[in-house]
């Protein structure tokens, strides 16, 4: 892998992006490395996706997406902007803050992406980060969209497509580019 201060974990649904996150945030956390950020999972009633929780590192959880809400949506989805802007943003604000007085600090996030982008707010702390003394390890969305662009093209970020063939040692690789750096 090549150096760079930022990687962004890119690829087609389903290929193993936040797996490939989730293991580095393991690693990342057993390795001693002060960890903030965020992460999705399906919300599953008989069977059914009805939704995504979101659940931060430091341990809050609310509903990002239901098909209970109204709007904004994506899809079938009406998404909770305000849970990413009552808790997504203010960690990644704590993130950023503990990097400045000196600590390794890197912030996970899965993912950037339509439903998270509906908060102005996530956009601008997710700008800051990567302008912060922290590092930062996310999954964003593969198909075009004018903000996710514009971070795949920033020349402190590395953007790593995963696939089936790449994903196998990908979150190892990460773990020691990191350390490296942080």
């Amino acid at each position: 892998m090549a150096r760079a201060r930022h990687i962004l974990l890119t690829g087609l649904p389903g290929c193993g992006k936040t797996t490939v996150a989730m293991a580095a945030l393991a690693l990342l956390r057993e390795s001693g490395v002060a960890t903030f950020g965020f992460w999705t999972q399906e919300i599953r009633e008989g069977g059914e996706r009805r939704g995504f929780a979101l659940e931060l590192v430091s341990g809050g959880r609310d509903v990002l997406a239901s098909v209970d809400l109204v709007a904004p949506r994506v899809g079938k989805y009406g998404v909770n902007v305000e849970a990413m802007q009552r808790l997504v943003v203010p960690e990644i604000e704590r993130a950023i803050a503990a990097a400045r007085t000196g600590a390794r600090a890197v912030i996970v996030m899965d993912e950037i992406g339509k439903m998270e982008l509906f908060s102005r707010s996530f956009q601008q702390v997710v700008v800051s980060a990567l302008d912060s003394p922290a590092w930062v390890l996310a999954t964003v969305m593969l198909r075009p969209h004018p903000f996710a662009d514009s971070l795949k093209a920033r020349s402190d970020v590395q953007v790593v497509t995963v696939t089936a063939e790449n994903r196998s040692g990908l979150a190892e690789r990460i773990l020691e580019q990191l350390l490296a750096e942080v």
